[in-house]
C-alpha cells in the first residue's frame, strides 16, 4: 500500500527495526545504495528478528532507479528541515516516504527536488535535534495507515 525508502542507511539495527515495522504493516521497504552495512549483518538480523521473511525488501543502485521501479509515486521526504507537519497531508495508497542517512539526513538537492508540501517534519520540543530513524519511520507509517483506517 505504501513504500518506505531509506536513502543510504548507515546503522544496521535501525534498518532491522524498520524491516520489522514493514513486516507488521505491509509497507514495502526500499534501500538505496550504498548501504552502511551488509544485509546479512548480525546486528541487522538481531534487530529485525525473524521478520525479514515477512517483509518486502528491495535494494536499488540509486534513488532514480527506485522511483522508476515504483512507477513514479508521490514522494514525501522526512527531514528536520521539512516545512509541513507530518499529519497535514492526505496520504493515498501508493505514496512513498523517503528518509535520509542517520548521520547527515537527506542531501539538500534531494530535499529541494520535492514540492514544499511534500517535505515533512515531525514536531519536537524546541532545541531537539532529531528523532531516531526507525522511530521516525514508525510515526509516518502509522499516520499514513491510520488515514486509511488501517486497511
Amino acid at each position: 500500500m505504501f513504500s518506505l525508502i531509506l536513502y543510504e542507511p548507515e546503522i544496521p539495527p535501525n534498518t532491522g527495526n524498520i524491516i520489522r515495522l514493514c513486516a507488521n504493516t505491509g509497507v514495502a521497504l526500499h534501500l538505496i545504495e550504498p548501504l552502511g552495512f551488509d544485509l546479512e549483518e548480525k546486528k541487522l538480523r538481531r534487530a529485525g528478528l525473524d521478520y525479514r521473511e515477512f517483509a518486502s525488501v528491495a535494494t536499488h543502485a540509486s534513488l532514480d532507479d527506485c522511483v522508476a521501479a515504483l512507477n513514479q509515486p508521490r514522494i514525501f521526504a522526512l527531514s528536520t528541515r521539512g516545512t509541513t507537519r507530518h499529519d497535514e497531508p492526505d496520504y493515498q495508497r501508493g505514496d512513498a516516504f523517503l528518509l535520509g542517512p542517520e548521520t547527515r539526513g537527506l542531501p539538500e538537492e534531494v530535499l529541494q527536488s520535492l514540492p514544499k508540501d511534500q517535505r515533512l517534519r515531525l514536531p519536537m520540543r524546541p532545541g531537539s535535534r532529531s528523532l531516531n530513524l526507525s522511530n521516525t519511520a514508525a510515526v509516518i507509517v502509522y499516520e499514513a495507515w491510520r488515514q486509511q483506517n488501517f486497511h
